[in-house]
């Protein structure tokens, strides 16, 4: 490639918040950026770097001439735990103590003794990393917020600040959270009509006025107001009213997903095969998939962050054993919390027929496969997304965050969902078990998933309403300058 070229490429730099939910979101994204002619750092953690290179390989971030990864501290003490940072605290280091780490590596990337490759021309950054807006202020390039939740969680969270003002929040005390005050409707929030309290993303349930969440992610969404754009994972016809109520008083927003499909658009195997997993997947679950029936196999995952007490465990476990069905379940190694977790032998012995348990999985994988017919989720919006994308019914267990929020439209307005209650107990699962799977519900919650998977697919082909917006994005925005 001769110098001129090089310095004409469009360089875009993109930051996740260092955690896998975010990571693989945006890893597509940029790679969707590449296909489009763009030079890429991808930048992570060094926490995150170095457990990439653990689960994917010592050469798995050699990255390519025109897609390279670089590193900042996250301002945590160093550790070689191999598990998700304590979220709180990652939030407040990040906020704190990246923006000078950010500010070198853009001197650095824009030194051509440096760096060989373009001038950085714009930021992709996570919508929660939103420090990153000040450099590009600072350095003139447009900043593009990509707010990895979906766009009901993200309306949540910028309505933090409105229940700070009208007092709703912080809780008075923590009565209220066991009075039946979380059951409160709240029906001021257009394209959120009659949403509970508790339906909202969760960091609200707090007595204290300086709970370090409520003020994180209130200010993240007040500076979401600041950016060139914001991106979401999702897709115009999933989530229009909330799009709507979003497009009111945020800058333009670009719908652009479901990206896992988005990337198919992809041609360049170099770039495809870059990978993001913080633990190394187990291949055997296919293998034990491909060895059961079509629409035989409930999934069961709750994701990278949710921990849950020992005798939630068991409780899933037994609900699970006694529901009949075979089933895929894949248990963290740091899922319960404060010890390893550990299932009743007599359980193993009983489901070994018909169960299957792993660490870490290929969940696209999994969702894909014939074999499977329902996914019992904690509702994080990777996973409720890439459900759809597959037709996939779904039973709610939410843990935290926006999770709720996900339930809440999961169950109610796209019609895919079950909830189970926080309090989890063997016959409730045992019994929405048999529902999803066997029963009229989950008959009706399998037609309405098909139905959101063509929609969802039509708007990730060419014409369709993500495929274009990427275009936009592309012209409107990055290339603006």
């Amino acid at each position: 490639m001769g110098s001129t070229e090089m310095t004409e490429k469009p360089h875009a730099v993109c930051i996740p918040y260092p955690a896998q939910g975010h990571i693989n979101p945006m890893l597509r994204l940029a790679k969707l950026l590449h296909s489009k002619g763009f030079h890429i750092t991808f930048v992570n953690t060094e926490y995150n770097h170095r457990r990439l290179l653990k689960s994917g390989g010592p050469r798995s971030l050699d990255g390519l001439p025109d897609f390279r990864y670089q590193t900042i501290p996250d301002g945590l003490p160093p550790t070689d735990t191999d598990v998700t940072q304590d979220i709180p605290s990652l939030c407040d280091s990040t906020s704190k103590t990246c923006l000078p780490h950010f500010r070198d590596l853009l001197y650095k990337l824009n030194n051509p003794v440096l760096s060989n490759g373009p001038p950085v021309t714009c930021i992709v950054s996570d919508g929660v990393m939103s420090f990153t807006v000040k450099a590009a202020e600072e350095f003139g390039v447009p900043e593009v917020l990509f707010w990895t939740t979906s766009a009901c969680g993200f309306l949540g969270y910028t309505k933090y600040r409105d229940l700070l003002e009208k007092d709703l929040v912080p809780l008075k005390d923590s009565s209220y959270l066991t009075n039946g005050y979380l059951e409160t409707t709240i029906d001021w929030i257009p394209g959120m009509e009659n949403i509970r309290f508790k339906d909202l993303p969760s960091f609200i349930r707090t007595t204290d006025p300086n709970d370090l969440m409520v003020n994180f992610l209130a200010g993240e969404a007040d500076t979401a107001r600041k950016a060139s754009a914001i991106i979401i994972n999702t897709f115009d016809a999933f989530e229009k009213p909330v799009l709507d109520s979003l497009s009111s008083f945020l800058p333009p927003i670009y719908t652009l997903g479901p990206l896992h499909r988005m990337v198919n658009q992809v041609s360049d195997e170099r770039v495809k095969s870059l990978h993001s997993n913080l633990w190394k997947e187990e291949s055997q679950c296919i293998d034990w998939l491909d060895t059961k029936k079509p629409n035989s196999v409930l999934y069961v995952n709750f994701g990278s962050i949710t921990v849950m007490t020992p005798k939630q465990l068991e409780e899933f476990a037994w609900g699970l054993a006694n529901s009949g069905n075979d089933f895929l379940w894949i248990i963290r190694p740091d899922l319960v919390v404060g010890e390893s977790a550990i299932l009743p032998p007599e359980f193993v012995t009983e489901t070994k027929e018909r169960g299957m348990l792993a660490n870490w999985c290929s969940q696209e994988k999994i969702l894909k496969h014939a074999a499977t017919a329902g996914f019992l989720t904690h509702s994080g919006w990777n996973s409720t997304i890439e459900s759809v994308c597959d037709g996939i019914p779904v039973i709610c267990w939410p843990f935290f965050a926006e999770q709720p929020t996900n339930c809440w439209y999961s169950c109610g307005e796209w019609g895919i969902g079950m909830e189970i209650d926080t309090n989890v107990r063997r016959e409730e699962v045992e019994r929405q078990v048999r529902e999803l799977m066997e029963g009229e519900k989950g008959k009706e919650m399998k037609r309405k998933a098909v139905e959101w998977k063509e929609k969802a697919e039509e708007a990730a082909s060419p014409g369709g309403s993500s495929y274009l917006n990427l275009d936009k994005l592309v012209t409107e925005v990055l290339l603006s300058k």
